[in-house]
């Protein structure tokens, strides 16, 4: 099924205010969902809705919060979020970041007690249109091994930077700190198909091609992966004071509860460093020398991060419309709040 931007927009919007979130937030939360599906990242777009209606409907999802902006130094602070979205309380955060990295050159900004934020490179690009350079990381429910462990505890621990360039292109990688998702690993399931050896273990910790027999994934790159989890964990959890390592919440538990969930921000002003304009220039120059370098074999390009993405925006919108899911839509334009017999609470935190 193939919507326009505004129609897909517009179908999430409604659900989430049916369920009871406030059109002011249904209206973030939609716009950066649309952003995902819009970009490809479908794991991270309208296939999520049903999931955060039946939280919201449930009172996961603090609908009238009452944020708390505590600046704690000239570049530092702690943004509460009152266990509302995540998406609401992160974006909010980052406008905050921004400004305070305007007046001081750097803003490092923890905001705690959040419900999921969605995909992380949304928050980065706004830097980026804000010519400024940005790095977060946030917390999620345990589901891989640490390096050589058997039990998971860590979560998959996303981590995304982005940059503004001379020309309008915006550098945005974004990026789970896991071999693979755990949507890629319910795709093979309901293709009965096997997966590489390389992405998840079984209850022994062992690596398991039978995407049925999966306890838990594996970081990328062994130990490298395993450190930069704990990097993530440290400095969104640990720092922030929030539950750590195999204490966050996990995300189907318990759909009446607030997750209090952390996520750092960390913003940089250009013109604090090498200037802004020698800043853009060089980015520029670094995507260009990418982009011209030969491929190897199996690849028509060098791609910079985030570059696939607006390609895949593009070719969406010139072939009819954003790609959603017959499922998707059927749910979106139902009158159903959520399916009670496809409720997510109090399932494992692989939804099972």
């Amino acid at each position: 099924m193939k919507l326009s931007r505004d129609e897909l927009k517009g179908l999430m919007k409604n659900k989430m205010m049916k369920a009871g979130l406030p059109e002011d937030q249904a209206e973030i939360v939609s716009e950066i969902l649309t952003w995902s599906d819009e970009r490809g990242y479908h794991s991270h777009g309208a296939v999520r809705v049903e999931y955060y209606s039946e939280r919201i409907a449930k009172g996961g999802w603090t609908i009238n919060p009452d944020f708390k902006w505590d600046v704690t130094g000239p570049c530092s602070a702690i943004f509460d979020g009152d266990n509302a979205s995540g998406y609401v309380a992160v974006k909010y955060a980052m406008e905050k970041a921004i400004d305070m990295a305007k007046e001081n050159g750097v803003a490092i900004v923890g905001v705690k007690n959040i419900a999921h934020s969605g995909a992380l490179g949304y928050y980065t690009e706004m830097a980026a249109d804000a010519d400024m350079t940005a790095i977060t990381f946030c917390q999620s429910d345990p589901m891989a091994v640490p390096y050589g462990g058997t039990e998971p505890y860590y979560g998959t621990n996303p981590i995304s930077f982005g940059a503004p360039t001379a020309d309008g292109r915006k550098v945005i990688f974004d990026m789970a700190t896991t071999v693979q998702a755990w949507g890629k690993i319910l795709d093979k399931r309901a293709r009965n198909l096997e997966i590489p050896s390389d992405w998840a273990v079984d209850e022994e910790g062992n690596p398991v091609t039978d995407p049925h027999k999966v306890n838990a994934l594996m970081p990328i790159a062994g130990a490298k992966g395993y450190g930069l989890m704990m990097l993530v964990d440290v400095f969104s959890g640990v720092l922030l004071g929030v539950p750590f390592g195999k204490h966050v919440s996990s995300m189907y538990h318990d759909l009446s509860e607030g997750r209090g969930l952390g996520q750092l921000i960390i913003v940089m002003d250009p013109n604090r460093f090498v200037g802004l304009d020698a800043f853009k220039q060089s980015m520029s120059q670094v995507c260009d020398e990418l982009g011209e370098m030969k491929p190897a074999p199996g690849f028509d390009k060098v791609n910079y991060p985030g570059e696939r993405a607006v390609q895949r925006k593009e070719k969406q919108m010139a072939t009819g419309g954003i790609d959603i899911a017959d499922d998707v839509y059927e749910y979106l334009i139902s009158d159903k709040v959520h399916s009670y017999s496809k409720s997510y609470d109090h399932k494992n935190r692989f939804a099972d």
